[in-house]
């Protein structure tokens, strides 16, 4: 299934296949958010390449140590009720992603969704919560079995919902 839940085309099977080579992991951690960030900036938050496969957004999260605004681009599953779920697979990399660790020490974050800045709280899912954003996570993106399969930790899950201000 691609994500939203039809078939998969052509070239989005390519790019489940590409993006599930452990080539793809050493490099594209390098590449891909730099990418992002800059057309980003670029666009003033309207367009995201890597969102031209799947969704994506932007996070701001302070740093856990810092406390500084940092910025991630990161693919996402929208969720009906209007949150996301972000997946820290970092790639099928070893450790986690420093974003998962400032969202666990600072919850409160902002998201750029489609040129909108967005506040948001994050909660780490655990238990049958995780399973179920886990499947759905799976049925959204193949290639992240390949990238739990790599490492022997737990990938982090999160669930961003609006908070009000």
């Amino acid at each position: 299934m691609a994500p939203g839940g039809r078939s998969a085309a052509p070239g989005v099977r390519l790019v489940q296949k590409v993006s599930s080579t452990r080539a793809f992991a050493k490099i594209a951690p390098h590449v891909v958010p730099a990418m992002d960030r800059t057309v980003h900036r670029l666009t003033r938050g309207k367009v995201l390449l890597s969102a031209k496969m799947l969704p994506g957004l932007v996070l701001t999260v302070r740093g856990a140590k810092s406390g500084l605004p940092r910025r991630t681009p990161l693919a996402c599953m929208p969720e009906e009720s209007g949150s996301w779920i972000l997946v820290g697979s970092n790639f099928g990399r070893p450790g986690h992603p420093a974003w998962t660790g400032n969202l666990i020490a600072r919850p409160d974050a902002d998201v750029s969704w489609r040129g909108t800045d967005i506040p948001v709280r994050a909660r780490l899912l655990e238990g049958d919560e995780r399973a179920a954003a886990w499947d759905a996570a799976l049925k959204f993106w193949p290639p992240y079995a390949t990238y739990q399969s790599r490492v022997e930790r737990e990938i982090r899950v999160f669930r961003l919902e609006r908070r009000k201000e």
